[in-house]
Formats: structure tokens, C-alpha cells, sequence
């Protein structure tokens, strides 16, 4: 396939964390986006979020290796939401009032639209109510 694929905190915390819920799941569909080739992206505040999750729901221990390993991983592309993505995903919190988005995910969702990407690898349906298209 060769496309560009977002991949969200739910995403990456499945796939690490054993006993989560979605991991065999996440687990099986990274198998198949790296068959296919596909680009990941990410941004910062998603790397920040995941590792935040792993450090209080796994082991200080796994967050940093995670941290390591993406840093170290050229197949993840990783952009560091700038003042202008800030403002523009706050503005998108703003205006969304009525959905329980938090402004990581609306910062998803600008540098989404920004760099063309219809497909996100996450277990989040505010991506769904964006209009992306969600996998697993």
C-alpha cells in the first residue's frame, strides 16, 4: 500500500503494554503496516502522552525504553507541533466544545490535515468523529 499512516497514544501503548485490552490486536495490525511498508507519523505531544501512560500503567523501566526506541526508529516520522499547529489545534478544542477531545488530540488532527493523512492506527473514535479513517 506505501501510505502515510498517524499513529496515536492508544496505539503505541497497545502494542507494548501485555495485558492491555487491544494488544494482540495492535500487535497484529503493526505486523501487516509494516508488510505494506506504510510511513508512520506521530507528533511529540503523542510520544509525551504514551510515555506518560506506560510510566504509570507499566514501569518507569518500559517508558523509557519506548522513548529510546522511537527516537532511535527511522520508520516513525516524528513532528514537534510548532506554535502555529498549537494554536491552530487549540482553536480546534476550542470550536469542539460539545466533544470530549483533549487538545493532543485536536493537535493530531491539524498536523493530520496539514500533511494529508487519512488513516490513524489508534483504539480513539475521536478520530472516527474527525472523519479519518480508524484501524485496526
Amino acid at each position: 500500500m506505501n501510505e502515510t499512516v498517524f499513529i496515536d497514544t492508544g496505539a503505541w501503548f497497545a502494542g507494548i503494554a501485555k495485558n492491555d485490552q487491544h494488544h494482540d490486536e495492535a500487535m497484529k495490525h503493526r505486523d501487516r503496516l509494516l508488510k505494506q511498508k506504510d510511513r508512520f507519523i506521530t507528533t511529540n505531544l503523542i510520544i509525551h502522552e504514551a510515555t506518560m501512560l506506560l510510566e504509570r500503567k507499566v514501569s518507569k523501566k518500559e517508558a523509557i525504553k519506548f522513548l529510546k526506541a522511537v527516537v532511535k526508529d527511522h520508520l516513525v516520522d516524528i513532528v514537534h507541533a510548532d506554535e502555529d499547529v498549537e494554536q491552530e489545534g487549540v482553536a480546534l478544542y476550542q470550536k469542539y466544545k460539545d466533544q470530549d477531545f483533549s487538545v493532543t488530540d485536536c493537535i493530531s488532527f491539524v498536523v493530520m490535515k496539514r500533511e494529508g493523512i487519512k488513516r490513524a492506527f489508534t483504539f480513539d473514535k475521536h478520530f472516527k468523529t474527525m472523519r479519518f479513517s480508524v484501524e485496526p
